[in-house]
């Protein structure tokens, strides 16, 4: 049996120093927490976008019913059924009718409504603008209100009577948020439109018609969001640098803005993003409530039709939306607190 020569000494002393150098050139290529945290977050996003395309399609076709006699009505003859059936592919195994759909997606085509016969796309840009109006200044009227609302109702509850007061914002706040948003528009209506005649019940385009429908989808989340930001604030007014900073008689500007804010942002920012995703999910009853042109106004009647290529697209576009606006919101939240991008996992 030959014995294995030992390695030579230029060898030994060689081989850590090449470990080393293939660790350093692992370590120059390693991503910076930020990167990683971008690339696993925009990972995720399209994961989570792969299952709502494949659920949208097979979940509206268990959906009892025929989506071609639904829009040729009863009086159609058998046989223009089955030809309208043919010609878009329904006749088609259900798994090549998701193949054909996946192929016409990645290039952008949405194909045609069964029912009208007009473009998806053409349909879900012209009614994009209302939804998103409606959603952006809903979003924008519960932080912009929840806010100075929660820090206020935490300030109010450090002050003596303070169980009265509580209950009292309580008391409010979790009517608000029990209340579902289609009954509160309901009595929106009932109150500022039919009794009081301030404002318009429906419609949309003028300033004026914006008003109900924003209140409705607002109020909620406005109070949820205020109550954690009561919550946060009134752990963070007990802190021990809040207690020092008050000692050395700061301003109360001073405190709050420097001392108190920037510990309940990030909380803050956490549960607005999935506000902001529930609220333009939200959208879709207040818009059916005040007869608003928006992508709401579509969706209701096409999945009572079985209408697959207007309510898939619909679901893509507000899936695209909600993820959206969580990477943003993921994104801003790095900004402020670097330190999520690394416990995150």
């Amino acid at each position: 049996m030959t014995a294995t020569p030992p390695p030579a000494v230029a060898d030994l002393a060689g081989a850590p120093t090449a470990a080393l150098a293939v660790r350093a050139e692992g370590r120059g290529r390693q991503l910076s927490p930020r990167a990683a945290f971008l690339v696993r977050r925009l990972g995720r996003l399209l994961v989570s976008l792969i299952v709502v395309v494949v659920a949208s399609f097979f979940l509206i076709h268990l959906v009892p019913g025929d989506p071609v006699r639904a829009a040729l009505g009863i009086q159609a003859s058998p046989e223009l059924v089955a030809a309208t059936r043919s010609e878009l592919g329904l006749d088609k195994p259900l798994p090549q009718q998701f193949f054909d759909y996946l192929a016409n997606l990645l290039r952008g085509d949405f194909g045609d409504s069964i029912r009208t016969g007009r473009s998806v796309s053409e349909t879900i840009g012209q009614r994009f603008p209302a939804t998103v109006t409606l959603g952006v200044l809903s979003f924008l009227l519960a932080l912009f209100a929840a806010v100075p609302l929660g820090i206020g109702a935490a300030v109010a509850l450090q002050r003596p009577g303070r169980r009265v007061a509580d209950a009292l914002i309580s008391g409010v706040l979790g009517m608000l948020i029990a209340v579902p948003g289609f009954l509160l528009a309901v009595g929106l209506i009932a109150l500022f439109a039919v009794q009081l005649r301030w404002l318009p019940a429906a419609g949309w385009g003028k300033p004026e018609d914006a008003v109900l429908p924003v209140l409705a989808l607002a109020l909620g989340p406005m109070a949820y969001l205020a109550r954690i930001v009561q919550v946060e604030m009134s752990g963070v007014l007990g802190a021990t640098y809040m207690i020092t900073a008050r000692a050395k008689r700061l301003p109360g500007r001073l405190i709050y803005l420097r001392h108190a804010l920037p510990n309940i942002i990030t909380a803050s920012l956490t549960v607005s993003g999935l506000l902001l995703s529930g609220m333009i999910a939200g959208t879709v009853l207040i818009e059916t409530v005040f007869a608003i042109p928006g992508m709401g106004g579509v969706m209701v009647p096409a999945v009572g039709a079985k209408d697959y290529p207007i309510v898939q697209g619909l679901v893509v576009v507000y899936a695209l939306i909600i993820l959206g606006v969580n990477l943003v919101v993921d994104l801003i939240l790095v900004t402020v607190d670097p330190r999520s991008s690394i416990t995150e996992g």
